[in-house]
């Protein structure tokens, strides 16, 4: 199947977009032995064609107008099957992921977890518990991670391995729910549980309300917490990766873990500007993954509150 498409000219694509839309995932991939790092931009290419289509965005700026989602969801799934069929799609981006899909043995399970997690937004889905708000997590992070971990050689059949790729999406995409409170407050959309919300007493609309920066400020807390017990879990997964694979995965956990911490540590002035990390900080991220990489594998770690199975099913399917 790769035969038919000019698989060079994909992974240019691939890694321009993963350039531009991603600079910490871009530094991390660095680290990976060329045929895995071109798998992982042509995968990252296709996740993020499929989110800029939900969202009606660019490379993960402002929303756009949110008006015919379903049929920008309906695009998303019909091009991926074409992809997984081995047909040309016209799309840089879904003929990217019918190649790495060829090479790496992703089927319409994986991708379609994945899917899943647009589909919640192209349905203007809201979590009511933190079960639900895990679950979304699952979908549009956690089985990005099981994907990306097949990519870098996982056997599908390793259950546990593939549970730790999962929990380090989740907790990746905790923080990036923590960073983005008030922008996607300001695009009429909520990630926090509606039950936190209410036992604070906020109502739809008014979160950023500076007499509800308080009670945020705790539920940032209770998430930061979350996110670094999916975080240590994921570390231990790592040490079973191949030595270059273990070290951008480490990366990539200080990289984005540090954004959850960062938002916890500024408190009340957490929303007032964008978290983000310096390169001089994802250079130190890079020597302490090296440095974790080389170094003997984490002891016990605690236990997640949800594993992959519960959050698999934890949200229904729109």
């Amino acid at each position: 199947m790769t035969g038919a498409f000019d698989r060079a000219a994909l992974v240019q694509a691939a890694r321009e977009t993963i350039a531009r839309g991603s600079k910490s995932f871009a530094a991390a991939s660095q680290l990976f032995d060329r045929p895995t790092r071109e798998r992982v931009w042509l995968l990252y290419a296709w996740c993020r064609a499929c989110d800029d289509l939900a969202d009606a965005q660019d490379l993960g700026g402002a929303l756009g107008p949110q008006d015919g989602a379903a049929e920008r969801f309906a695009t998303i799934r019909t091009l991926t099957a074409r992809a997984l069929g081995g047909d040309a799609t016209g799309n840089p981006a879904f003929d990217a992921l019918g190649v790495v899909a060829a090479e790496c043995g992703l089927t319409a399970v994986q991708t379609g977890d994945i899917i899943a997690g647009f589909a919640l937004d192209a349905a203007d889905w809201r979590p009511r518990t933190e079960r639900d708000m895990l679950g979304y997590c699952y979908h549009v992070a956690g089985a990005v991670g099981v994907a990306m971990a097949m990519v870098m050689g996982v056997d599908p059949d390793d259950s546990d391995t593939l549970n730790r790729a999962c929990d380090l999406g989740i907790a990746f995409q905790l923080g990036n729910i923590l960073r983005d409170i008030a922008e996607d407050d300001a695009g009429g959309r909520c990630y926090l549980p509606s039950d936190w919300l209410a036992e604070a007493g906020i109502a739809p609309g008014q979160m950023m309300a500076a007499e509800h920066r308080p009670a945020l400020v705790a539920m940032a807390a209770r998430m930061g917490a979350m996110a670094q017990v999916y975080e240590a879990s994921a570390r231990a997964g790592a040490a079973r990766l191949p030595f270059r694979c273990r070290w951008a995965v480490l990366s990539a956990a200080g990289i984005y873990g540090a954004i959850a911490r960062r938002v916890v540590a500024r408190g009340g002035r957490a929303w007032d500007a964008r978290v983000t990390t310096s390169s001089a900080e994802k250079i130190g991220h890079l020597a302490a993954g090296l440095f974790g990489a080389i170094g003997p594998a984490p002891g016990r770690v605690p236990l997640v509150p949800y594993k992959r199975g519960d959050l698999a099913r934890a949200v229904e399917r729109v």
